[in-house]
C-alpha cells in the first residue's frame, strides 16, 4: 500500500524568530519512503538538521519577519495491515527492564505520576498484568475524556484531563501514559499520521495525532486511547516522554498560525 503524507503550515512571524520543526517521518520508517520528506520553507532559508536525545529528526532555522510556509510531502510504503495486537505480551519486572526504558517510568511535564499514583492503583491494581492491564487503562481513558477541538489547551496536564474529563488526543495520551507509568509499565508519547483507510466515511479533516507505546514482552507496542481501535497506516514522526519533547514546531518568539493542513491519503 502507498500512502501520501505531508503537511503545510503557514505562520506570520512578528519579528526574526528562531524555529525548531519536527515534521519529518521517524527514522524507523525512512526505508519505507519513496522519496525524502524534506522540509521546504517559503521563503527559503538555511536549515540545519540534527537528532535530539530520543533520535527524532529536527530541523532548525531562523524565520524572517512576515509570512512563512512550512511544507513536507512524501509517499510511504505500508503493509496495509491493522495495528498489531499481542494479548499475551507480559509486563517485565522493573529490575529486568532495559536501561533505556527506565526514563519512561518517570513523571514528566504533562504526566504527574505523583498526583495520579493512588488513583491508578485503585482503578487498575486488580487488572491482570501485561497487555490486559494496559487495555484496561486505554478503555478507561477513552470513556473518561470527551473529545473536542474546542477543548484544546496546551497547558492541560494528565491530572487536569482526569478532573476535567475533556480534551484532544494529546490529553488522552498523557492520561494513559501517566497511569501506565504509575503501574510500573514504561510508556512513551508518540506523534504522527493516522489514516482513515479501511474505515467507513465520513472522515474528519486531516490532522496529526498522538498515541502511546508501552514496553511489554521485550518490545514497544502501540495503543491509541483516543480512538481505542486499530488503524491502517499509522506513521510515526517522533516520540518522547510527553508532548513537551515533541512539539511540531518550537518557536522562540511571537507568531500567529495562519493555516494548517495535514494529508494522509491512500494512493492507487
Amino acid at each position: 500500500m502507498r500512502i501520501l503524507v505531508g503537511c503545510e503550515m503557514a505562520y506570520e512571524f512578528h519579528q526574526v524568530t528562531p524555529v525548531i520543526a519536527m515534521l519529518n517521518v521517524h527514522a524507523s520508517r525512512v526505508s519505507d519512503l519513496e522519496r525524502p520528506d524534506y522540509l521546504i520553507t517559503t521563503p527559503a532559508v538555511p536549515i540545519e538538521g540534527y537528532r535530539d536525545t530520543f533520535g527524532n529528526w529536527c530541523n532548525r532555522f531562523v524565520a524572517p519577519a512576515g509570512r512563512m510556509t512550512l511544507k513536507t510531502e512524501t509517499v510511504v510504503r505500508d503493509s496495509g495491515q491493522w495495528d498489531p495486537a499481542e494479548p499475551d505480551a507480559q509486563q517485565i519486572p522493573i529490575e529486568l527492564l532495559p536501561a533505556d526504558t527506565l526514563q519512561f517510568l518517570l513523571g514528566s511535564r504533562y504526566c504527574e505520576t505523583d498526583r495520579l499514583s493512588e488513583t491508578a492503583w485503585s482503578l487498575f491494581g486488580g487488572a491482570p498484568l501485561g497487555w490486559a492491564r494496559v487495555k484496561a487503562v486505554c478503555d478507561f481513558v477513552h470513556e473518561r475524556i470527551q473529545f473536542g477541538y474546542e477543548h484544546s489547551r496546551p497547558t492541560r496536564t494528565a491530572a487536569e484531563a482526569f478532573d476535567e474529563r475533556r480534551g484532544v488526543c494529546r490529553d488522552y495520551a498523557h492520561l494513559a501514559l501517566a497511569f501506565c507509568r504509575c503501574l510500573n509499565i514504561p510508556a512513551r508519547y508518540c506523534t504522527g499520521y493516522i489514516s482513515d483507510i479501511g474505515l467507513p466515511p465520513p472522515y474528519a479533516p486531516g490532522d496529526f495525532a498522538a498515541w502511546i507505546e508501552v514496553f511489554l514482552g521485550g518490545k514497544w507496542h502501540t495503543f491509541d486511547p483516543r480512538n481505542n481501535d486499530p488503524r491502517i497506516g499509522r506513521i510515526l514522526m517522533a516520540f518522547g516522554r510527553d508532548a513537551a519533547d515533541v512539539p511540531l514546531t518550537l518557536t522562540f518568539g511571537q507568531n500567529t498560525l495562519l493555516s494548517f493542513q495535514v494529508t494522509t491519503e491512500q494512493l492507487v
